[in-house]
């Protein structure tokens, strides 16, 4: 089996044993430098980190591939990419770029298998008289249509 592919291998067989996790993303360079980022539907702990990187590097031979390994967790201010990553995070304010670089900041409110829901405050034009008043404005985003999104990181003083 090549390499690249016993890697894959090894790290799906260590997400069947801890199926709260999920690979967020993967890369093997030409130097043979294995990146692995996982996230959990609960975070991750650094226990977990341990125990997927023990079974990608105990099942390796390093007699027969040299290799270096890296398995972490998806960080706070990393972009969602994975539609299972949504999940933890309703009732969170996110930063969306949508496909056509629309911007949208708002709560995420519900989430399913094909899209989020996400609610903000705007200020508006009144319909009647001068002045403007708030309105509370909801969007339903299928996840094709957006390119990138961030959890809102707020530190409160």
């Amino acid at each position: 089996m090549e390499f690249n592919q016993h890697v894959h291998k090894l790290l799906n067989e260590a997400l069947v044993e801890q199926p709260e996790l999920f690979l967020v993303d993967m890369h093997i360079d030409n130097a043979s430098h294995i990146r692995v980022v996982i996230d959990g539907d609960s975070g991750v702990t650094l226990e977990q980190c341990m125990r997927v990187s023990r079974h990608i590097e105990h099942n390796l031979d390093r007699e027969e591939h040299d290799f270096s390994l890296e398995v972490g967790s998806a960080g706070a201010a990393s972009p969602l990419t994975q539609p299972r990553q949504y999940k933890k995070h309703v009732g969170r304010i996110l930063n969306i770029i949508t496909q056509d670089d629309k911007k949208l900041k708002g709560t995420l409110v519900a989430t399913s298998e094909e899209r989020i829901n996400l609610q903000w405050n705007a200020r508006e034009p009144k319909p009647v008289g001068k002045g403007k008043h708030t309105v509370t404005k909801e969007a339903q985003l299928p996840f094709t249509q957006i390119k990138k999104a961030t959890v809102h990181i707020q530190f409160n003083k």
